[in-house]
């Protein structure tokens, strides 16, 4: 793993396993010197000779320069060793907490996708329809959603491949995304879906992806979501039950209990 993948992963790690590995490296590196001063024979001062304890704890209070002053170096050994690791210990705290910031400011997006998506007529037309809705109580500018198809096919020459296709949307971006946001794709004569069935989306292993990119505006920062319907997620001849509703003082109202669920036509 290079030096790039590993910023990557400890980027996109939880924070659990963020901080269990600090601590594992820490402990590890404290007890590397502690090994160091060992060698050097008595050469802290006020410390126990030969104890590890001992050492181990001067090794914590040089690297987080604390410096107590209980124990001192008194060899030029101990002072070398004392310099290598207070450099290091400079260069660790700077990376630690240039990560742990980069971590806490990472923009994110809490886009909620309807669970299924449907095929249900729209104006006597076939339409794929699924929900999304923003999680925050902000607003995502500009909003923009991108639908690609993928399923199985055998070329004329009888090879294998998984097709990408792109799917048009009816609306495919919004100045503002507040609340919800119901996306249509036409399945007309143009739409590389028309003419399929249900069986036809399980045998070609049909999925659609979904993704969207938008501003944030508290944080001023794109934000990216995705998600992605298998073919046993898509139901045919339904639709989605209808949750927004007028409050009694003329203001609407969505009722996210059903924002997934659907009904028979």
């Amino acid at each position: 793993m290079g030096f790039r993948d590993l910023y990557h992963w400890l980027l996109t790690i939880s924070w659990s396993g963020f901080f269990t590995r600090i601590a594992l490296v820490y402990i590890l590196s404290n007890a590397i010197f502690a090994l160091a001063y060992l060698a050097g024979g008595d050469c802290i001062a006020n410390a126990e000779p030969g104890s590890f304890k001992d050492v181990f704890f001067f090794s914590v209070q040089t690297m987080a320069t604390i410096g107590y002053g209980a124990m001192y170096p008194r060899t030029s050994y101990a002072n070398s060793i004392v310099a290598i690791e207070a450099l290091f210990g400079l260069l660790g705290v700077a990376m630690v907490t240039g990560l742990a910031f980069a971590r806490f400011s990472r923009p994110t997006a809490k886009v909620l996708f309807s669970h299924i998506a449907v095929i249900t007529p729209q104006n006597g037309v076939p339409t794929l329809m699924y929900r999304t809705a923003n999680q925050r109580y902000n607003q995502i500018l500009e909003a923009q959603q991108r639908l690609t198809l993928l399923r199985d096919e055998i070329t004329a020459d009888g090879q294998f491949m998984r097709r990408f296709y792109d799917l048009n949307l009816v609306r495919s971006r919004t100045p503002i995304f507040a609340l919800t946001w119901t996306s249509m794709h036409i399945i007309d004569e143009s739409s590389p879906l028309y003419g399929m069935t249900a069986e036809d989306f399980a045998r070609q292993a049909v999925e659609i992806i979904v993704t969207m990119t938008g501003i944030d505006e508290t944080v001023s920062q794109i934000i990216h979501a995705r998600h992605s319907y298998l073919a046993e997620e898509i139901l045919w001849n339904s639709r989605f039950v209808d949750i927004l509703s007028h409050s009694p003082d003329g203001g609407r109202s969505i009722d996210y209990t059903r924002f997934h669920d659907v009904i028979p036509l």
